[in-house]
């Protein structure tokens, strides 16, 4: 399983949670975030750690221009991105793209049938008024509706209680868990020490 830990900034911060394995790491490059990172930070993981850049309706001048400024490594959509503008970015970067969706009922997977294809990996988050995390989580049996070939990454309000729950989880295109705001101190700041315990349980495991 690939363990995405999002919402990185602060330079030693990021060097503390490195040291905790996760497999990516998420920069949220989008000014109306409280977590935005509005330059590289002095210090980026190293290429152990993957690099995400998370964009919400970007411009593809703005893509590519910050995935040279930050080296990232995937392309994390957040928006309302069309399918044709994720294979332009695609194309464009030559990296990976994940689209996120916000998902509230079953419903909301008949968006997510228009992007087979258009992207490598697909980010299930909990639908909220606005773009990004909410910290809140959604109903995870709304999946099992999920009958796509993209693979993809539950997000949404994991923290430390849900271990035994991810251990559990089973979906045949789930390839990993994305960690933010329930493992925070503050914004953009999270706590090493509870993260460290928590993604070696889950490797441990085999997810």
């Amino acid at each position: 399983m690939i363990i995405k830990v999002c919402g990185m900034r602060d330079p030693e911060n990021i060097r503390a949670v490195e040291s905790a394995h996760p497999d990516w790491m998420g920069f949220i490059l989008w000014p109306g975030s409280k977590r935005h990172v509005p330059a590289p930070p002095a210090y980026l993981p190293a290429s152990t750690v993957k690099r995400v850049g998370v964009f919400v309706n970007p411009t593809l001048d703005d893509v590519v221009e910050q995935c040279t400024l930050f080296a990232l490594d995937l392309i994390q959509l957040h928006g309302q991105e069309e399918p044709s503008f994720c294979e332009t970015v695609r194309k464009a970067t030559a990296k990976p793209v994940i689209k996120a969706f916000g998902i509230r009922s079953a419903a909301d997977l008949n968006e997510v049938s228009r992007f087979q294809g258009a992207a490598d990996y697909f980010l299930f988050d909990t639908r909220s008024p606005l773009p990004g995390g909410s910290g809140l989580q959604f109903d995870w049996s709304i999946l099992d509706a999920y009958e796509g070939s993209t693979p993809f990454l539950l997000s949404g309000g994991i923290g430390p209680e849900d271990l035994s729950r991810l251990l559990s989880y089973r979906h045949p295109r789930c390839i990993g868990f994305d960690l933010n705001s329930r493992f925070e101190t503050a914004p953009a700041m999270k706590d090493a020490a509870l993260l460290a315990p928590f993604i070696r349980q889950l490797k441990s495991s085999g997810q």
